[in-house]
Order: C-alpha cells, then structure tokens, then sequence
C-alpha cells in the first residue's frame, strides 16, 4: 500500500517494520516471512492503486509517473525534478539542481531567459551543479565542479556535446553575479556514458534493475536513504 504497485521493497525493510512493530527479533523466521513478501509483490503487480499519489513540496508523483522507473522505460519531468529536489536537500543544499525544463529555455531564450532561476541562489557557493537534459529520446546529464570549475557531460548516446552549452551559461551568470573568478578557466570534458542521477558509487547494466527500485522507493519515502 504504501509504495503503489511497483513494489521495490527490500525484504530487510519488512524485517525492520515487524521488529519495530512488535518489538521482537524475527530474524528466525526469514524464509517464511520472505516467501509471503513474494506472494504479495507477485499479487500487488495484478491490481494496482490507481490513487496512489507522492506529494512532496511543489511536486506530485503518480503511480503512472513512478511506473516510469519500472523495467527500462524512458524517465519522465515529473520523476527527474522530484528526485533533483531530494538531492538538494539531502546534501544540506551543498548540490545545486537546475530542473528538467531549464535547459529547454536555456536554448531557445538564452541566458536572458533564464537568468532569473538563480535569483535567490548563488551558484558559485555551491559544491556541485546538476543539470538533467532530454534530447529527442533520451537523457543526459552535465554536471559542474564549481570550486574545480570544470564540466562534465554525461551521455550513452555520445550526440549532445553540440546540443549543450552550460559553459557559456556558467560564465554569463559569472558576469552577471560579478564573480570574475568564474568568468573563465572552465574545462568540459565528456564521457560516453549513463548515469542515472551520479549515484555515489559504481554501477553496471546489470544494476540498473534494482537501482530503479532503490530510487522509486526514496521518491515514495521523499528523502534519499543511506547506502548498506
């Protein structure tokens, strides 16, 4: 009930639940207690709540937007900005997120379009910039090591290094904020890749499955959870 249908649920978290609920170590009756998880994750997927929402701050997630996460679907807006705003404050705001609809305005107004997205924030205090960026049928990610000043452009597909410019941004904002220091001495370097949110530690294909369902179930819990 409380992640919709998609169930991502690790079984340590059912253990965790009953402990807590009851006051009691179950740890003994793993295999029963897991064979009954399976029942329910194989049962839920049959009959979905179709009312199930996530409302967290601006941002409201349906079932159907959360379903982006499932199998190898294509993420949308939605799961993106939301997840962009649990790393900000899961990094006391340290990380800065420009969401999924900045860089379309970036492109077809240019900086002058954007510049008041920043007005209340001063980027160049930040440690790290994320910026999400769809292009036709897929996504990238550039990233910016503010105190390194250098770029980096994250994408599997290899075509947007022509498509991107956060480096002009970058110094545009520099000048606009009068920060000379950041008006130059940017390096941009590419790399033909995924990336799946910069996740803090090292990922194959393999991984991506249950990497989904780790981030649909931070999204359901609104914060960004430890690693084991």
């Amino acid at each position: 009930m409380r992640y919709g249908s998609f169930i991502p649920l690790h079984k340590s978290d059912v253990l965790r639940h009953l402990k807590r609920k009851f006051n009691s170590d179950f740890s003994d009756r793993k295999s029963t207690i897991f064979s009954e998880v399976d029942k329910y994750r194989t049962a839920i997927i049959q009959e979905s709540i179709l009312s199930f929402r996530v409302v967290y701050k601006k941002h409201i997630l349906t079932l159907e937007d959360l379903l982006t996460l499932a199998n190898e679907h294509w993420l949308n807006d939605q799961v993106m900005n939301m997840y962009g705003e649990l790393i900000m404050e899961s990094s006391n705001h340290k990380v800065h997120f420009l969401n999924s609809f900045f860089h379309r305005q970036l492109m077809t107004k240019g900086y002058d379009g954007v510049r008041r997205w920043t007005k209340q924030v001063d980027l160049f205090s930040k440690t790290l910039l994320l910026v999400p960026i769809h292009l036709e049928v897929h996504w990238c990610l550039v990233t910016a090591d503010i105190s390194a000043k250098k770029i980096y452009l994250y994408d599997s597909q290899g075509h947007s290094l022509q498509k991107v410019n956060i480096l002009k941004y970058l110094m545009s904002e520099a000048k606009e904020k009068k920060r000379a220091s950041f008006q130059d001495g940017w390096t941009v370097s590419f790399f033909n890749t995924s990336f799946l949110f910069c996740l803090p530690f090292q990922f194959s294909q393999q991984d991506i499955p249950n990497i989904r369902k780790r981030i649909y179930k931070e999204l359901c819990d609104c914060e960004i959870h430890e690693l084991d």
